[in-house]
């Protein structure tokens, strides 16, 4: 996982939620793009919780991003 994967996901239109996973096994979830920050070089990833506590985390331990599926697009009455 490198930082621009990190920030492609944060800064997809549409944006989907996704899931950080760690090399200790911990994940957090950024429901939106505000919900996550990176210091200028990227080497360090802040994810807040809905009650704003937030988490520090070193870059080079995320191991994985799982994307949520998109929304299915609305059926069509015609």
């Amino acid at each position: 996982m490198n930082v621009d994967q990190i920030r492609l996901a944060r800064e997809a239109n549409p944006f989907l939620p996704f899931t950080v996973h760690l090399a200790d096994g911990r994940s957090h979830r950024v429901p939106h793009r505000d919900y996550l920050s990176m210091s200028p070089g990227g080497r360090t990833v802040i994810v807040y919780e809905s009650d704003e506590a937030g988490h520090i985390l070193d870059s080079l331990l995320i191991t994985e991003l799982s994307l949520d599926k998109p929304p299915a697009a609305a059926a069509s009455t015609v």
